[in-house]
């Protein structure tokens, strides 16, 4: 699963052969079949096992808060916590989602779903009844809660912020106060 892991962040899911996730764990491709029918099986069996552990990790980040922007802040907080190579990780199934059919396309956006938005989702949803965010739509809310956590995770974002603190509360005030008041780093 490391070698696989290791391959899969950095290259497509069509660019990585079993032969060479085989020859970075050093086994055999024989080996490798014993334990996996085929390359589609061992991604989806990769993703499982990340997915659940950050499953576990955002649910226990986002049930610490009271309201719902300390618990989105501690649930972005455990996310940037995370080493770069199991950030990266989460981003592969959007990647590489085009690669699957039915029904294992289906399989990797449910656990993808379960593992991130529905974890958002009810926190948003207090956060509207308690007044803190706008009436709208929990879940298309918590999709652009992901996104912009995502966007502050680029490359681009490194040159804009110092450091993670003002990446996660840049994400966190344009999520509840929007982009009409000046943000840092903005330009005059």
């Amino acid at each position: 699963m490391a070698a696989a892991e290791a391959l899969l962040v950095v290259r497509s899911y069509a660019e990585v052969s079993m032969n060479e996730i085989a020859e970075a764990a050093g086994v055999t491709k024989g080996a490798l079949y014993h334990h996996f029918e085929s390359k589609e099986e061992l991604y989806i069996e990769m993703m499982c096992r990340d997915l659940e552990r950050k499953k576990t990790l955002f649910t226990r980040a986002i049930d610490a808060g009271r309201s719902c922007r300390e618990r989105l802040q501690s649930l972005t907080r455990a996310f940037f916590s995370l080493p770069v190579d199991e950030r990266d990780l989460i981003k592969l199934v959007r990647r590489d989602i085009s690669f699957f059919a039915e029904p294992a396309r289906s399989e990797l956006i449910h656990m993808y779903q379960s593992s991130l938005p529905e974890i958002i989702e009810p926190a948003i949803a207090q956060g509207i009844r308690n007044g803190e965010l706008a009436i709208a739509d929990p879940r298309l809310l918590s999709w652009f809660f992901v996104a912009q956590v995502e966007i502050m995770l680029g490359k681009y974002a490194d040159t804009v912020f110092p450091d993670e603190d003002s990446k996660i509360e840049f994400a966190l005030d344009l999520f509840f106060t929007g982009a009409k008041t000046k943000q840092p780093g903005a330009s005059a």
